[in-house]
């Protein structure tokens, strides 16, 4: 069953660990990911930034659980206020749990506490042309397309367009 949980700077072994085995597989779909992030030190310096920007108020960051095993990463980015009241998500699995409903079921779980406990009023995602995978998970959760974004984001290396989504809170 998938879960979702705050993540805390406990989670650098286990995460580093999830990020070297998949380190090929998410190549095509993340920015170039610093060789730091490899290794343990790296992600507690990833995650002590993350639970910074938290602090601030920023960003909300959760890992993804499979049997109280970390599988993967959901993250509520950009958090704006005030009339707005907006963010960012992104998510990834790795690939032995890739195509299972995790990703999904976390994007469920985290646009649930965006919309009750953070009270935010729209949620922003944007993927790869390509990745059709992502989009089924965005679509199954109730997000809509609303546009393209040419040149969006440097992805693997190059700025690459992606397909923008966003989901209201109820009612909103």
């Amino acid at each position: 069953m998938t879960e979702i949980r705050p993540l805390t700077l406990e989670d650098a072994e286990p995460l580093a660990d999830v990020v070297r085995a998949n380190r090929e597989f998410l190549a095509p779909w993340q920015p170039i990911q610093d060789p730091e992030l490899l290794t343990i030190p790296g992600q507690r310096t990833a995650i002590e930034q993350l639970l910074d920007d938290q602090q601030r108020g920023l960003t909300v960051a959760h890992v993804i659980l499979d049997e109280h095993r970390i599988i993967g990463r959901v993250t509520l980015s950009n958090i704006v206020r005030g009339p707005f009241q907006s963010c960012n998500l992104g998510y990834w699995v790795g690939l032995a749990d890739n195509g299972r409903g995790h990703a999904s079921a976390a994007v469920a779980k985290i646009a649930k506490l965006a919309f009750s406990e953070l009270g935010l009023h729209r949620i922003e995602a944007g993927t790869l042309l390509r990745n059709v995978a992502s989009q089924r998970v965005l679509e199954c959760n109730g997000f809509e397309w609303f546009g393209l974004a040419r040149r969006y984001l440097q992805i693997a290396g190059r700025w690459q367009d992606h397909l923008l989504f966003q989901k209201i809170a109820p009612g909103g």
